[in-house]
């Protein structure tokens, strides 16, 4: 069978005899126009006015910012601000005062061939673009302080548009609850003093801090707090299937609209088990959402949630990128020679903070439950020498493991990432 796994997936011979159980996703049909589907969206917004209804109530529209997916995000964000930008023209806007302000967070910023991608040809040479920075305090402002007292830093080109927009893609997040809306601005396009407080260690620790868990995520209360104080005026949200192709979207306003395709999302996406497995198999969902080891953690959370304790997952990853560029901290954590639990317990009393804590955090936390064997194109000497584990192929540790636990060792396999996470029936 074929994992998602790069661009081109990896084969993986399956024994008859082992015990596996596999979840594929339920299939979600493409939209066979999406531009068209995304125009006739944005026409038809959730509790909001129309964009054109909306900037013709501004006193003047010079100035358009609209917040646009990285490179690590699979969204097809080209025929989004295909669609979008083809409305604001129709309403007046001309490209020329439109800017596309890409939501890096911590990550890195965009390579040119990643910005042709998430601009699309007919739109890579009209429309200016511009890398977030989030430690770039020169590109900042301050907008006071939030309910717990602590400091807001937002992009200066979105805050001072005229006419702000997001856009993105929703899906299941592992310590955020679910992906887009307000996670375009925090931490998308926050200042990293905002985005620490956003991603602290008593947030990430919070057990309302997982996949699939919406209202009660503090981190997802803190963004939407922020959110409202900074301003949204529209957004465009969508969802996509295994194939990256979009099957939902919806537009208007910023809490609503996400919260439409969020409610679509928790429909489609879990599938129950009776009880955890010996074994996990699991990846990101391929390119370019395993471009990295730090990106990597998320699939080792999709496995946390179905092995059991002293269980094995095999995260199955292309890092093509290796660790990760720009990730210094998770980096400089994972060779630290510090056991996982004196990690987490570290930065729990805060005697770590730094930027990329939470993944670490996270990390530590998962090996502290189950070995973690890592299948990439990572040599072994790459992967740290905090717990991670080397793998040649997925086929070694699944027999290595059955000697562990038995022949009848039980075996789930997630091929496709996020897009179907096990939930243990209660």
């Amino acid at each position: 069978m074929k994992l998602d796994y790069g661009r081109e997936g990896l084969e993986i011979k399956l024994d008859s005899d082992w015990n596996i159980t596999i979840f594929h996703p339920i299939e979600q049909e493409a939209y066979y126009n999406p531009i068209e589907k995304i125009r006739e969206s944005i026409n038809k917004p959730i509790n909001s006015l129309t964009l054109k209804e909306i900037i013709k109530n501004k006193k003047s529209v010079e100035k358009v910012c609209i917040v646009a997916s990285d490179a690590t995000r699979p969204v097809p964000s080209h025929l989004i601000l295909e669609a979008l930008i083809a409305e604001l023209n129709d309403c007046g806007i001309n490209s020329d005062q439109i800017k596309i302000l890409i939501a890096t967070g911590f990550h890195r910023t965009s390579r040119g061939e990643e910005l042709e991608r998430i601009l699309g040809n007919n739109l890579i040479n009209r429309i200016r673009t511009v890398d977030h920075i989030a430690t770039d305090k020169d590109s900042m402002l301050s907008l006071g302080t939030t309910s717990d007292n602590f400091p807001i830093f937002i992009n200066k080109h979105y805050f001072e548009a005229d006419l702000k927009i997001l856009t993105g893609y929703v899906e299941p997040h592992f310590f955020f609850g679910f992906a887009g809306g307000r996670k375009s601005l925090i931490p998308g396009i926050a200042g990293a003093e905002t985005l620490q407080h956003n991603h602290s260690a008593e947030n990430i620790a919070s057990p309302y801090a997982r996949f699939g868990i919406f209202k009660e995520n503090p981190l997802h209360q803190h963004s939407i707090e922020i959110s409202r104080k900074v301003g949204v005026d529209f957004i465009v949200n969508v969802c996509i299937n295994e194939r990256h192709e979009i099957v939902q979207v919806a537009s208007g306003n910023f809490e609503k609209a996400h919260e439409n395709l969020v409610n679509y999302q928790l429909k489609h996406i879990f599938r129950e088990i009776e009880e955890p497995y010996d074994i996990v198999i699991c990846g990101n969902g391929g390119y370019p959402l395993d471009l990295n080891l730090y990106q990597a953690v998320k699939s080792m959370a999709i496995g946390e949630m179905a092995v059991k304790e002293g269980g094995t997952i095999i995260s199955v990853n292309e890092c093509a990128d290796g660790i990760g560029i720009g990730q210094d901290k998770f980096k400089e954590l994972i060779f630290s020679e510090m056991a996982p639990e004196v990690i987490h317990e570290k930065i729990l009393r805060k005697e770590i903070i730094v930027p990329d804590q939470w993944e670490i955090q996270i990390l530590a936390r998962i090996l502290m439950k189950a070995d973690i064997f890592v299948v990439s194109r990572l040599k072994e000497n790459e992967i740290g020498n905090i717990g991670l584990k080397y793998a040649k192929t997925v086929e070694d540790i699944i027999n290595s493991c059955l000697k562990k636990y038995g022949k009848s060792a039980s075996i789930l396999i997630l091929p496709n990432g996020p897009q179907v996470l096990p939930l243990l029936k209660e």
